[in-house]
């Protein structure tokens, strides 16, 4: 059976293909998802349950982003990750608060403890529907919607940001204020045929958008991977004045 990592890597190349204007996007993702991989397989290994664990991969990710991320990130990890004692504070207080806001702490937030969390996740039993946009399992945001095939139609499922767990979810319901008029949650979907099986899910009370993957549609889709590569709609729907109710791993 494939990794989930490795599916991601492979969507994400197939991708990189096909949207020129998400290729450097697509290629960080695809070294931060290898790099990523390594952490799961030694948390699922060892089996702890401890963050601080992951703490020995960060000299990798720190050299990926020397390489190849922004440099606003390195600035950050030399002034606020510079010790070990630092690092290991970081690592705790964003796991017991995963609603980080800084965009660059989310970023070493995210890429070192989503793995973990991911390994965790996979541990338990799924979680049952939740009425907010709150993960009923790590309490991180949700960064997408996913639509499943069910009978005749499509099931909602919200995606985590963090631990990937995805949770069942009303189809009309803002995640980011609860609003449920939906004449005030507007769909938006592209003309492109290439993103026709993502659209836009917005809210006219709190601003907010995600998007949306309908497998329905197109059952090749990786939602982490396919909603990173659309980011032409990410662009759309700010210059139409609606904020993104959580970013992804790339701040997008």
């Amino acid at each position: 059976m494939r990794s989930p990592w490795d599916v991601r890597v492979a969507r994400a190349q197939e991708l990189s293909a096909k949207h020129p204007e998400a290729v450097e996007l697509l290629n960080l993702y695809i070294r931060l998802a290898a790099f990523q991989k390594t952490i799961f397989e030694d948390v699922v290994k060892r089996q702890t349950t401890d963050p601080v664990a992951v703490a020995p991969h960060f000299p990798k990710l720190r050299e990926i982003v020397e390489r190849h991320g922004p440099p606003l990130a390195t600035v950050f990890a030399r002034e606020h990750l510079k010790s070990a004692d630092a690092l290991d504070e970081f690592l705790i207080e964003t796991w017991d608060d995963p609603l980080v806001v800084d965009v660059c702490a989310r970023f070493y937030s995210r890429v070192l403890l989503q793995p973990f969390a991911e390994a965790l996740a996979m541990r338990g039993a799924p979680p049952p529907s939740a009425a907010s946009g709150i993960c009923p399992f790590c309490g991180a945001r949700a960064m997408a919607a996913v639509l499943r095939g069910e009978g005749d139609g499509g099931k909602r499922f919200l995606l985590c940001s963090l631990c990937a767990m995805e949770w069942e979810y009303l189809r009309i319901l803002c995640p980011g204020c609860g609003e449920k008029n939906k004449d005030k949650l507007p769909v938006f979907t592209s003309e492109a045929n290439d993103f026709d099986y993502i659209r836009i899910e917005a809210c006219d009370s709190c601003m907010t958008y995600l998007k949306s993957i309908d497998l329905t549609k197109n059952g090749l889709a990786v939602p982490v991977a396919d909603e990173l590569a659309s980011v032409s709609l990410n662009i759309w729907a700010e210059g139409h004045g609606y904020t993104k109710y959580e970013p992804n791993l790339l701040g997008l």
